[in-house]
């Protein structure tokens, strides 16, 4: 069965930490090819991006992709960052917030495409072989 990340929730959980708490959420971004954001803007291969209500309109979080418009210099522009290229989320104000790895995008794999099983699989393990629990380290 193939997991799903819990990177989108966790930016969520945390974007809407930020604005209860009254802070300005930004998003820090590997810009690559798929990213659609304003190049004179990127500096070292990433972007920060304020996501706060004031500074977006039609702020959509998915679980692959994060999409907005924001206005830079004046101008309105549609930003699109695939949610695999995320660095990290933090309240300006506080600094507060979690750094995540960064994964290649690779388009089109969704979880549909993967491939999730039509029925669970109720069958028992092999003898002696279990699945051990594990935790993955979002930094």
């Amino acid at each position: 069965m193939t997991s799903v990340s819990t990177k989108p929730y966790l930016l969520r959980a945390l974007y809407e930490w930020c604005t209860d708490s009254g802070y300005t959420p930004h998003l820090v971004v590997k810009v690559d090819q798929y990213c659609q954001v304003p190049q004179e803007h990127v500096r070292d291969g990433y972007i920060t991006l304020n996501i706060g209500a004031l500074a977006t309109g039609k702020l959509s979080m998915e679980n692959d992709w994060i999409s907005f418009n924001a206005r830079f210099n004046g101008v309105s522009r549609s930003i699109a960052v695939p949610v695999s290229a995320v660095s990290a989320i933090y309240a300006r104000e506080t600094q507060e917030g979690m750094q995540f790895e960064t994964e290649e995008y690779v388009p089109g794999q969704d979880i549909e495409e993967v491939g999730m099983p039509d029925e669970p699989d109720d069958d028992p393990p092999a003898s002696g072989a279990t699945k051990a629990p594990w935790l993955k380290v979002v930094k």
